[in-house]
């Protein structure tokens, strides 16, 4: 009697359990990743037109980029040369 008053108490806790974790990833797919940009972007790459249109705004940005005088903010060249200075000295000990 008490080893089917256990197995019952099991079978009500799996099955809710279970339920509970449908319910979260079935909330997590439909509410949340639908809304992230990045997945709508990757996924709309198998359509032509899209992939023409983005290619289209990525040419424009390169463009407006090579118009700037400064590509780089002075902070992050500073960087960008020591972490070149980095490598340079790490590569002469090879020689």
């Amino acid at each position: 009697m008490d080893n089917n008053k256990n197995l019952k108490t099991f079978f009500i806790k799996l099955i809710s359990i279970s339920l509970a974790i449908i319910i979260i990833l079935n909330v997590l797919f439909n509410l949340i990743i639908p809304n992230l940009k990045f997945i709508h972007t990757l996924t709309s790459f198998s359509e032509l037109e899209t992939r023409r249109e983005h290619a289209d705004q990525l040419r424009d940005s390169l463009n407006d980029l090579l118009k700037k005088d400064n590509l780089i903010k002075q902070e992050d060249k500073i960087l960008l040369y020591k972490l070149y200075q980095k490598f340079q000295s790490e590569f002469e000990e090879i020689k």
